[in-house]
C-alpha cells in the first residue's frame, strides 16, 4: 500500500493533512506561533488544510480560525497553487455562553459558505463540508442545499462530516461526483468509524480522520487501551503519535489523517509518519487493540 499520497476527488495529495483548529483553540492564542506552525507544515509538504467557520476560542465568534489560517497561508513566500483548503458550515456556536447547535438549512449553509469565501479569499471554495447532520431536518434537504452551492459555482468539491453509512449513501445519490470526502472521528481509541471507512472505499471517497490521536495521552500507562502503540513507538524510537498516524495510513488507502498542531515540532513529527512503514506483526498488534472507547461527544469538531 502506498501511504505517501491519497486521492481526494480529482486531486492527489500527501496522505497527511493539517487540522487548523488547534492554532486558535485557546483564548489569547499566539497568532505568530500559529503562523510559524502553518509555514512549517507547508515547508514539509502538507497541502491539505482543514478549518471551519466555528473554530476558535470560546466566545471568539465566527471565522477566527479561517482568518488566522488565511493569514498564515498568504504570508508564506511559496506558491499556494497546489494547496487545498477545506472549511465547513452547518454548525452554530453561540458567543454568549459558547453552546453549540446545528443549522443545516439551505439559507444558513448559503450564508455560511459566502462568509467563508470572504474570510478565506477563495472563490470558489476548494472543498466545502457539511459540518454535522441537523436532527430537525431531513438529511436530503441539507444535501440539496450543498448541491445548489456547487451548481452555483461557490464550491468546487463537497464533503460531509460526522456522517454515518446511510447518510453517505444519501449524499452521494444527491451530490454525485461533487462529493469527494467524508470527515469523521477516527483514532486508536475511537474506531467507531470503521464502517464509514469501508463505505468510503467502496464508493471512491476519501476519509479524513479528525481527532486522530484519541487515546494517545494515556498510551504509556501499562494496561491502557493503547499501550501497544507505546510498545511499537519505543521499539521504533519514534513518538506514539507518529505510530498512531502510520497505523491509520495502513488501515485503508482512503484514510487521510488531519492531525492538529500548535507547534512547528508537532507538524514535523506528524508528517514524518508518511515514512514509517509498520510490519505485519506490528499491525496485528495495533489492529487487535480495539477498545470500545468513549462515545463520540455530542458536539465536537
Amino acid at each position: 500500500m502506498n501511504t505517501a499520497v491519497r486521492a481526494l476527488g480529482d486531486l492527489r495529495l500527501p496522505a497527511i493533512g493539517f487540522g487548523a483548529m488547534t492554532i486558535t483553540q485557546r483564548p489569547g492564542f499566539d497568532i505568530e506561533q500559529g503562523r510559524r506552525t502553518v509555514h512549517t507544515a507547508l515547508d514539509a509538504g502538507v497541502r491539505l488544510f482543514d478549518t471551519a467557520d466555528v473554530y476558535g476560542p470560546a466566545g471568539g465568534g465566527d471565522g477566527v480560525n479561517e482568518l488566522a489560517l488565511s493569514d498564515a497561508l498568504k504570508s508564506w513566500p511559496g506558491s499556494l497553487d497546489d494547496v487545498v483548503v477545506s472549511t465547513k458550515g452547518g454548525h452554530v456556536r453561540y458567543r454568549e455562553n459558547d453552546t453549540w447547535w446545528v443549522d443545516g438549512s439551505g439559507k444558513h449553509l448559503r450564508a455560511a459558505c459566502i462568509a467563508s469565501i470572504g474570510r478565506l479569499g477563495l472563490d470558489p471554495l476548494p472543498l466545502y463540508f457539511h459540518h454535522r447532520p441537523d436532527p430537525q431536518l431531513p438529511y436530503e434537504e441539507s444535501m440539496l442545499a450543498l448541491r445548489a452551492l456547487w451548481e452555483e459555482g461557490l464550491i468546487r468539491r463537497v464533503g460531509i462530516s460526522n456522517a454515518n453509512v446511510q447518510q453517505i449513501g444519501i449524499a452521494q445519490q444527491i451530490l454525485g461526483d461533487a462529493l469527494v470526502a467524508v470527515e469523521n472521528e477516527y483514532s486508536p481509541r475511537f474506531r467507531g468509524s470503521e464502517p464509514e471507512i469501508q463505505e468510503c472505499r467502496s464508493r471512491g471517497l476519501a476519509f479524513l480522520s479528525w481527532g486522530p490521536f484519541g487515546g494517545m495521552q494515556n498510551a504509556k500507562d501499562i494496561g491502557s487501551d493503547c499501550s501497544g502503540f507505546e510498545q511499537v513507538a519505543r521499539a521504533r524510537g519514534v513518538s506514539v503519535h507518529r505510530v498512531a498516524l502510520a497505523w491509520q495510513l495502513h488501515r485503508s488507502p482512503v484514510v487521510i489523517p488531519i492531525p492538529g498542531a500548535s507547534r512547528p515540532e508537532s507538524v514535523l513529527d506528524s508528517f514524518a509518519a508518511l515514512d514509517l512503514h509498520l510490519d505485519e506483526d506490528e499491525l496485528m498488534l495495533l489492529n487487535r487493540q480495539n477498545p470500545a472507547g468513549p462515545n463520540r461527544p455530542e458536539w465536537s469538531v
